[in-house]
């Protein structure tokens, strides 16, 4: 089952890096492969329904907040609760901060290339400029040039890797 779960979290950061989108449907096959890990007691992290449910709203209530605040996409939000549902609510802490450290990375790279242009094939592909129609007219604050949610993915396999405990 750990397989499946490294495969769709690899699947959320190709598409959240090439898209700055994830599908609802890669979101819904996640939530699903989740919930029958837990029905078939095949939970690669030895939660019950409890810590996976709790996990679940975690992820998903505080991260809604900051898509309410206009900060993050709606896909950030909802792969955060999947992951909830899949790893419980007490590894999301370091997982969250890991991947805003990548994020503000990111951010970082992709302002300072901005501003310096030295090599625009990276700043492009940092910013994965959507030119599908009506994006220019987005207010700047709800264009998407960094993926978090590839970055919570990234984050959550680096949690995996260290054995899957609270801290890395």
């Amino acid at each position: 089952m750990s397989t499946l779960w490294s495969s769709w979290l690899l699947m959320v950061v190709a598409y959240d890096f090439r898209e700055r989108r994830i599908p609802n449907g890669l979101v819904l096959a996640g939530a699903v492969l989740g919930l029958g890990a837990l029905v078939a007691n095949l939970q690669p992290f030895g939660l019950g329904w409890s810590a996976a449910l709790g996990g679940a709203v975690v992820g998903f209530g505080v991260l809604l907040m900051f898509y309410a605040a206009g900060v993050m996409g709606a896909a950030d939000v909802k792969v955060a609760g999947v992951l909830g549902l899949w790893v419980g609510a007490s590894p999301l802490l370091p997982i969250w901060l890991l991947a805003s450290v990548l994020a503000g990375v990111h951010s970082l790279m992709w302002v300072a290339l901005q501003r310096w242009p030295v090599l625009p094939q990276l700043a492009n592909m940092l910013s994965a400029a959507d030119t599908s129609p009506g994006v220019a007219e987005r207010p700047i604050r709800r264009q998407r040039h960094v993926p978090l949610a590839a970055y919570l993915a990234i984050a959550t396999l680096l949690w995996m890797a260290a054995g899957g405990r609270t801290g890395f």
